[in-house]
């Protein structure tokens, strides 16, 4: 027997117009006293007034953190802590895009087990649960809602870290496309593309095996017939709506697609993980400071480049998903049309095109490469392998443009 699969999601996943007008329900469930962090932005929204205080009317208190920053400063959860700390919460709502997700991820954290963030870095770090957390996605991109995962910013680290443990994935995701509407094309674009990479990244990551105690040593494990399924469907959905949601912002159907897309890819890599795309944005966002949706979609066309010898029955798989015309093709032809199409589709909406556009110093190659292979959790999802000398190359090509001589 072969099959294997392991898969780590909320307890509960709510998805679809309208349903943030459920959060107090989902809410009165977990307890009656919630920290809402947030974002300036979002706090002066009207959505997020009444979303207050229906929270109110349903006899739950509520304490509002609104100074969430982008990329969460390490030293700005242990603010968000302590202002807490006399309210007592019983819950955390974090409401926003993924920086908001992860910092009511590390709020809850800290409240439940002390200590400083640091104590946490890696895997399988965090002792037990953790207070439960509802998170509301207001775009589509990071899939924070459903991960075990929170990125942050650590000011004595050139690159962001992360802490990953099943303790940190929320009681419940509650996603209604309607939030996601007025998000500006820009991000829209870069959020989706974000979610598009994680769904490749993880859809063609290595397959390690069968051994049952994989899920129990690490968070991610590469691919597996469940993370498959959530892969391909992200595919589908963004291939056939992000490009629509970036042009049109107004179009609901559009809107809906790409958030699920975002939510299910979330769902794949949440277990299976991502690879070399995100392991040279690290330094390089360290670098240029751009978003990092930003900068592993500027990856991601080179990265399948580079993996085609080894992915091209998944990539083959992808272009069906994308709905590419494969009449009287190959699969290794199928699989060059997805690199094409999902370079066009980036092109499309704006991803830029190479790392030298993305602000990257030349006399910064070698250390961008030499700080991605070091990034092993990674680099081992990376269906073809890396030394120094290719991930090099890879970043050289990335820098110049030249699609064509990844596949060295």
């Amino acid at each position: 027997m072969s099959l294997f699969a392991a898969i780590r999601l909320p307890s509960e996943i709510l998805f679809g117009k309208g349903q943030r007008h459920i959060i107090p329900a989902v809410a009165a469930r977990l307890g009656r006293r919630a920290l809402v962090c947030t974002d300036e932005r979002f706090a002066a929204t009207g959505p997020f007034g009444e979303i207050v205080a229906a929270l109110r009317a349903a006899s739950i208190d509520v304490f509002v953190h609104d100074r969430v920053l982008p990329d969460v400063p390490r030293d700005t959860v242990a603010v968000c802590v302590e202002e807490a700390r006399e309210f007592a919460p019983d819950m955390v709502i974090g409401i926003g895009g993924g920086s908001c997700l992860d910092l009511a991820k590390c709020a809850a954290l800290l409240i439940s087990h002390g200590g400083q963030l640091q104590d946490y870095y890696g895997e399988f770090k965090v002792p037990g649960p953790t207070l439960p957390l509802i998170a509301v996605p207001t775009t589509a991109g990071t899939g924070s809602e459903v991960t075990p995962v929170a990125v942050i910013s650590d000011p004595d680290r050139t690159l962001k870290v992360g802490i990953s443990s099943p303790y940190l994935i929320a009681a419940a995701a509650i996603c209604d496309p309607e939030l996601t509407m007025t998000c500006p094309p820009g991000l829209t674009a870069i959020a989706g593309a974000d979610a598009l990479t994680h769904a490749i990244e993880a859809f063609t990551a290595v397959r390690r095996g069968t051994d049952p105690g994989l899920p129990q040593k690490h968070v991610f494990i590469g691919k597996t017939a469940l993370t498959d399924h959530f892969a391909l469907l992200a595919i589908k959905l963004l291939g056939r709506s992000l490009e629509t949601a970036y042009r049109q912002p107004s179009d609901e159907d559009a809107r809906a697609d790409v958030m699920m897309g975002a939510l299910a890819a979330g769902c794949a890599f949440g277990t299976a993980g991502t690879a070399a795309a995100h392991a040279v944005q690290y330094p390089v966002g360290a670098i240029t400071h751009t978003a990092h949706g930003l900068g592993v979609a500027t990856m991601l066309p080179y990265v399948m480049k580079y993996n085609r010898t080894a992915a091209a029955t998944e990539m083959a798989e992808i272009a069906n998903a994308l709905s590419l015309d494969g009449r009287g093709r190959t699969p290794d032809e199928m699989a060059d049309a997805t690199i094409g199409e999902v370079s066009r589709l980036f092109g499309a909406i704006g991803i830029t095109p190479s790392l030298a556009e993305l602000g990257l110093p030349a006399e910064k190659l070698d250390w961008t490469a030499q700080q991605a292979i070091g990034i092993e959790r990674l680099i081992k999802n990376n269906p073809r392998p890396f030394d120094l000398g290719s991930m090099r190359r890879l970043v050289q090509a990335a820098f110049d443009g030249d699609l064509a001589s990844c596949a060295m």
